[in-house]
């Protein structure tokens, strides 16, 4: 049970944009005033304060107990790596405190009936078309993460089978690809007489402000088509939900209720690619074998073994304005948007051989924000 020694914090990614802030920050008024007698605290992973090692700290100073929500759509790199590593140094400094940390929202059945409700209210607005003849097109922003992107399929494709539209496509503002213009052209050939376009973004920002404009700009390209464009959904009654439930499992201890190991299986990974960062780890080293197994020892008690490679660098990619080829795409320029943040040089603590032989991986890491 929720109680007086706990603290709920809300890890927002942060937006260059502040009314991004100000809508997390809304957000948890809103939240907190359904829930009077819970603790609620806000931090950002970057842009805006407090800062996520900052809200760890101060929920650990007045909490004996710190349940950690991520309010994040897709994990990538900041739900897989930087918060667990943040939540790891947390737990070494406040050693007798509890920090649990709850999946981020992910792609599931709230998240398709928001989908589904906004893209009703898109319908009316086009005066109810057919649906065969009106193309949908799920806009996300993007990452180097496959699952990530995986996830954003999965709810394209749950919206093709639960309704009656012959054409819901998935596109991305940036990093991974197909880009909207393209998506929409597609669509066009097919015969679509309007299209939808669904972002799927939880906050407004830069990129939300940037969809806008484009599909301005496609409604002068294509006069003969009708375009509805819906907004960003942070306020919907679906995300209080699932921020509420996700808190009510940590509590009660489900089995799913948690990022698995608390993103040790994702950091695994990203030590064989040669990313992820650097970060302060509890290691005992077992006997050596030809791949170095490691021990994690975690603050909670639970030991386990994970080949290390530590040839860690910086999981995010921040946008210096330069743009590139991308092969396969040659009428493209590659947009390097990435949360509006974009290392292309890496923040390197050892990006390897094999972050190289991986198509975009020296550019392109963490998903966009707004």
């Amino acid at each position: 049970m929720i109680s007086s020694d706990d603290t709920l914090l809300i890890v927002g990614h942060g937006s260059r944009e502040d009314a991004g802030n100000q809508e997390i920050l809304a957000f948890a008024a809103q939240w907190q005033a359904q829930y009077p007698d819970w603790r609620i605290r806000v931090c950002f992973i970057e842009f805006a304060p407090p800062s996520l090692q900052a809200g760890l700290m101060e929920a650990a100073r007045e909490s004996r107990r710190v349940l950690v929500v991520p309010l994040i759509l897709n994990a990538a790199g900041h739900v897989k790596m930087e918060v667990p590593e943040a939540i790891e140094q947390a737990r070494l400094k406040n050693p007798g405190v509890e920090i649990l940390l709850a999946p981020h929202l992910t792609a599931c059945d709230p998240i398709l009936t928001l989908l589904r409700r906004r893209l009703r209210k898109a319908m009316t607005a086009l005066d109810m078309p057919d649906p065969t003849t009106t193309g949908v097109v799920l806009l996300g922003r993007g990452s180097s993460d496959r699952g990530a992107n995986g996830e954003m399929a999965k709810m394209a494709r749950w919206l093709l089978e639960e309704g009656d539209h012959e054409l819901v496509d998935l596109a991305f503002t940036g990093i991974t690809w197909p880009r909207l213009e393209r998506v929409v052209q597609r669509q066009v050939l097919l015969g679509m007489r309007q299209i939808v376009v669904l972002p799927y973004y939880l906050y407004t920002g830069t990129l939300m402000q940037r969809i806008h404009r484009q599909v301005e700009h496609l409604r002068v390209q294509y006069p003969q088509i009708r375009f509805a464009c819906t907004d960003h959904f942070g306020f919907e009654p679906e995300i209080f939900g699932l921020m509420t439930q996700r808190v009510l499992d940590l509590d009660a201890h489900k089995p799913d209720s948690r990022l698995p190991c608390d993103g040790c299986s994702y950091r695994e990974l990203a030590h064989e690619a040669g990313h992820g960062h650097s970060h302060e780890h509890t290691h005992a080293v077992a006997v050596p074998t030809s791949r170095e197994q490691v021990v994690h020892v975690h603050a909670q008690g639970h030991a386990h073994g994970h080949e290390d490679r530590h040839a860690h660098g910086h999981d995010h990619a921040h946008d210096h304005g330069h743009d590139h080829p991308h092969h396969g795409h040659h009428d493209h320029p590659h947009e390097h948007d990435a949360h509006d943040h974009a290392h292309h040089h890496g923040h390197g603590h050892g990006h390897g051989a094999a972050a190289e032989a991986t198509p975009h991986a020296a550019g392109q890491r963490e998903g966009q924000t707004a």
